[in-house]
């Protein structure tokens, strides 16, 4: 598995009320919360992201509340992959679930910048600048978090796998 796009990069301590205010949260629809990811730290994300591109934060990604909302509103706004020094327990685990790709690599954050092209190879883990031509070695999925994420998340890859 793979992702490619370009980066959108933030600072540390990046929380769920950021990535999807609060005030949108009476929606589950994943569309509207696509509409609205981000708009409190970044007001044009959603005019300037396309389907494939990778946000790259700093440390505890995803803190805050333990709402699925925040990786759903991310996915659904079209990007492939999370990479970030660290990440919040929760949102790690609501990511996998909801089949949201994410990646901690320390080196990679330091060094990207916005709108560098990335590209992410899952399998082995290794991130690579193509803008600056360098190469990070991240985490690979181990090949059950994998089959998670192809089958769009854990819902629809016990429903898979209950039918075979």
């Amino acid at each position: 598995m793979k992702a490619e796009g370009r980066a959108f990069t933030y600072g540390d301590n990046v929380d769920t009320d950021v990535i999807i205010p609060a005030r949108y949260l009476n929606s589950t629809d994943p569309g509207e919360l696509a509409s609205h990811c981000m708009e409190d730290i970044d007001k044009e994300f959603v005019q300037k992201v396309k389907k494939g591109d990778i946000i790259v934060a700093k440390k505890n990604f995803g803190c805050g509340s333990s709402r699925e909302h925040a990786p759903i509103a991310i996915k659904a706004a079209g990007i492939s992959c999370v990479i970030a020094e660290t990440f919040a327990r929760i949102f790690y685990r609501n990511s996998i679930n909801i089949g949201l790709p994410i990646m901690e690599c320390k080196e990679a954050v330091k060094e990207i910048e916005d709108y560098d092209e990335i590209k992410v190879d899952f399998d082995s883990g290794i991130i690579y600048n193509k803008t600056k031509g360098k190469q990070y070695e991240g985490q690979a999925f181990p090949p059950f978090m994998q089959k998670i994420i192809k089958a769009e998340g854990l819902v629809n890859y016990i429903n898979q796998t209950s039918l075979t």
